[in-house]
């Protein structure tokens, strides 16, 4: 045997190219099986990942009656005054129906609104700002479409009486009509998704100055640092008459507080940015909610919290409208005018607020300060907190 040019070739060298030729198939052999290998991965690993998008996603109920309700009405509500910011209305049911949630009392066929927030979230998403507004706050509800399909009449009421009259589409509606801004989005969620999300976090941990026994909000807690589980953590913020002086206001204020601790674990944990510990959170967080539309999905509202991730704890405030009883029955409220009117048209604007556990008992002037030279107009301050002084050090 003979080389390319002529050459001998030494003894054994046939088998020794024998040999190379097969190692070089079986490289080849192993690297497209290594390949192929890989690609099966990928596939499977997207087709996993569209299992659970598709999941998260169908979790959503979307609440397509209230997006018709609203485009009839159009014409008559707010305008988008700063392009970017966001106001998002935020409503806890009461309904007893559904899965867990016929423990907290019969289902009265129809339900209420226990809990709303409006959150604005700032152009350049580096502030939140969410404001209570008290379910017993006296208000004008416009005529709305009923579960029944009839409409109802325009009535001076309580608040909460809009979500039961004509559900979400009602009570955006009424809150377009009482502050002037328009409401871009709205999140209903229930009692059993509200206990699901803080199971998911593994609880969230409040300070108390003594202990609870309250047999209506089914809770029982010793003083001092607790971390409330889910049910724990429903009771907590549901329960009044045996906490504090039994208002609505203080149990809001304790809301916020528990909203603020809330926030600050998720951040704290990476929850936001670790997928393994995110995943439970957001099955959790979708399986009980109804949003407009244009939430109802995964991806809708991803676009919408994907920007809160870099806002400090101390820039998410939380605040109850100003308020007082309402002069014909101290059982009701009223909004404090003028000071409910600039907060609402400071967010209309996108302008900053402060937040105070004891806001100062007199604001600056309009263009200056009080009792000084004139200058850049200070934020107002509100009586409220920030999810980083949630009271548990």
């Amino acid at each position: 045997m003979t080389d390319t040019v002529g050459k001998p070739l030494g003894p054994g060298h046939g088998a020794s190219a024998t040999g190379a030729g097969l190692l070089r198939r079986c490289r080849r052999r192993w690297v497209r099986a290594t390949a192929l290998g890989v690609a099966v991965l990928v596939v499977a690993g997207a087709g996993t990942g569209w299992a659970l998008y598709a999941k998260l996603s169908n979790n959503i109920t979307a609440d397509d009656a209230a997006a018709r309700e609203l485009e009839r009405y159009e014409r008559e509500r707010p305008n988008e005054l700063v392009r970017g910011a966001q106001n998002i209305l935020l409503i806890g049911s009461d309904t007893r129906a559904g899965d867990g949630n016929s423990v907290y009392g019969r289902d009265l066929g129809s339900e209420r609104s226990d809990t709303t927030i409006l959150l604005h979230l700032a152009a350049d998403r580096r502030s939140a700002t969410a404001v209570s507004l008290p379910r017993d706050l006296m208000v004008d509800i416009p005529g709305c479409e009923q579960p029944d399909g009839s409409r109802s009449q325009p009535v001076f009421a309580m608040f909460n009486h809009a979500f039961q009259l004509g559900g979400s589409a009602c009570t955006i509606r009424t809150v377009e009509k009482l502050t002037d801004i328009r409401i871009d989005h709205h999140v209903v969620v229930d009692f059993s998704g509200f206990k699901e999300m803080v199971d998911a976090v593994d609880g969230v941990q409040v300070c108390l100055k003594a202990p609870i026994d309250d047999k209506a909000a089914l809770l029982k807690l010793p003083a001092g640092k607790v971390r409330l589980n889910g049910e724990q953590a429903l009771g907590f913020v549901r329960a009044r008459k045996s906490l504090g002086n039994g208002s609505d206001t203080e149990r809001m204020e304790r809301q916020q507080r528990f909203l603020g601790a809330l926030v600050d674990k998720m951040q704290s944990n990476d929850v936001l940015l670790n997928p393994v510990k995110l995943y439970p959170v957001l099955d959790a967080a979708t399986s009980s909610l109804t949003t407009d539309p244009e939430l109802a999905s995964l991806r809708g509202l991803y676009q919408l919290v994907r920007g809160l991730r870099d806002i400090p704890t101390e820039r998410v405030q939380f605040l109850t409208v100003p308020r007082e009883s309402y002069v014909y029955d101290a059982n009701r409220d009223q909004l404090v005018e003028p000071e409910a009117e600039k907060l609402f048209a400071r967010l209309r604007a996108d302008q900053p607020v402060a937040v105070a556990q004891e806001p100062p008992q007199e604001a600056a002037e309009p263009g200056g300060q009080a009792g000084g030279k004139a200058g850049p107009s200070p934020a107002p301050t509100f009586r409220g907190n920030t999810a980083a002084e949630h009271g548990c050090e």
